[in-house]
């Protein structure tokens, strides 16, 4: 780091070293411009004596030529008189304005090397870099290690009702240990209650039980669950599931999102911005990853070199499964809950769905799948006001449309 400061140092004195010395040397070493003239003037006279003497020109021209060179030799001394006061003012200026200048130069640039360069940091060579990313991937926090460090979240404000409805599903759950269908309604109800843990720990039976016939929205979802569980950090277990999703769908948003925040994350912000960048070329504007990525690809590229970059006009929305909310599949399943407990937990849930699409909108998906819950449980009513807003909201993107079209006929509703 000494080797740095003396370098740059010896540098930035040579270079205002040499802006000084041209601007003490741009005045005119023969002094102001008069007094040049004058000087002129007199050798012109002495070239008419030479001539005259010679016989070159004739005596008459001589003396007019003497008179009016002697008229201009008056006229330059007395700009020269008045030129000399001035002439050492500006001699005055120039070493002001030099000294000035180096002290710009100087404090200028360590200033502002100080507010956009790192005073004290080591060197750190493209090799060294890569390294130590590859360090912070293989030796990061442990899934539990994060876990433990994210301070308790509150408890959401749901119903009593709600509640007992949630503990028997459990139950229920840890009676019949197999089915896949109680376990993902369990899984979407710990994650809608925040106890993401859970939720991954029922998901992760879930991607057990099912084996080789997993999908790639299964482990996006048990990524999904473990980041959130771990306060938005991807551990290497999130990793793994990320992995098992992409190699069964490359295209899946949410394995490329959480992808590239693990690159940014382990210091390759190259990697991440490349793969948000592509992901936010191909996604919808009501992708649930779209946001998160907007409002972090910027400071992303700029550690990536991108100095300019600018959000991507994206394409057409391409609605994906969303984790929030009861699928057709939720409607059926509920472990061995009675008709009547079932039918009160499916309804907690579209109602939740219902209040966070109100009042902070969601994918098309979600809407598709509020209003085939609402057919299902027979509020038709209710479904085609949602339908009616749906309409208002997609209205321009036909994908979207298709999609709450069809839970729409499904559910028996009017176009």
């Amino acid at each position: 780091m000494t080797l740095f400061w003396v370098l740059t140092g010896v540098l930035s004195l040579a270079v205002t070293a040499l802006l000084a010395m041209a601007l003490l040397r741009g005045r005119r070493q023969t002094g102001p411009a008069a007094a040049y003239d004058l000087q002129v003037y007199r050798d012109q006279l002495k070239e008419i004596d030479r001539d005259a003497t010679r016989g070159v020109i004739p005596a008459e021209e001589a003396e007019r030529l003497r008179t009016e060179v002697s008229r201009r030799i008056l006229a330059a001394d007395a700009k020269a008189g008045e030129a000399r006061p001035a002439g050492g003012q500006s001699g005055a200026v120039s070493t002001v304005a030099s000294a000035v200048m180096v002290l710009v130069v100087l404090g200028g640039s360590f200033a502002l090397y100080t507010w956009l360069g790192a005073p004290g940091y080591g060197d750190l060579p493209r090799a060294e870099r890569l390294a130590a990313a590859e360090r912070a991937r293989t030796d990061r926090p442990s899934q539990a290690d994060a876990e433990a460090g994210v301070p308790a979240q509150p408890t959401p404000n749901v119903s009593g009702d709600y509640m007992e409805l949630v503990e028997r599903l459990r139950q229920a759950v840890d009676d019949r240990p197999e089915d896949i269908r109680g376990l993902r309604l369990l899984a979407r109800s710990e994650a809608a209650l925040g106890n993401y843990r859970a939720a991954y720990k029922a998901q992760e039976r879930i991607l057990s039980l099912r084996g080789d016939d997993a999908t790639a929205q299964d482990y996006a979802d048990l990524a999904d669950m473990m980041v959130l569980a771990a306060g938005g950090y991807v551990s290497p277990e999130a990793q793994s599931a990320l992995e098992g999703a992409l190699a069964r769908d490359p295209g899946n948003g949410v394995a490329q999102y959480y992808g590239g925040l693990m690159m940014a994350q382990i210091g390759r912000p190259d990697i991440a911005f490349r793969m948000w960048d592509r992901l936010l070329r191909s996604s919808g504007p009501d992708a649930p990853w779209v946001p998160p990525i907007e409002a972090q690809i910027r400071d992303v590229a700029w550690r990536a070199g991108e100095r300019d970059y600018q959000l991507p006009e994206r394409a057409a929305p391409a609605p994906v499964e969303g984790l929030p909310g009861p699928s057709r599949e939720d409607m059926e399943a509920a472990g061995d809950l009675s008709e009547e407990d079932r039918a009160q937990m499916v309804e907690g849930m579209v109602d939740r769905l219902s209040t966070r699409l109100a009042e902070e909108g969601g994918t098309a998906e979600e809407w598709a799948r509020l209003i085939g819950a609402l057919g299902v449980l027979g509020r038709s009513e209710q479904a085609q006001a949602i339908y009616a807003e749906a309409q208002g909201v997609f209205g321009d993107t036909p994908e979207a449309m298709q999609m709450i079209d069809e839970a729409a006929a499904r559910a028996g509703l009017s176009q």
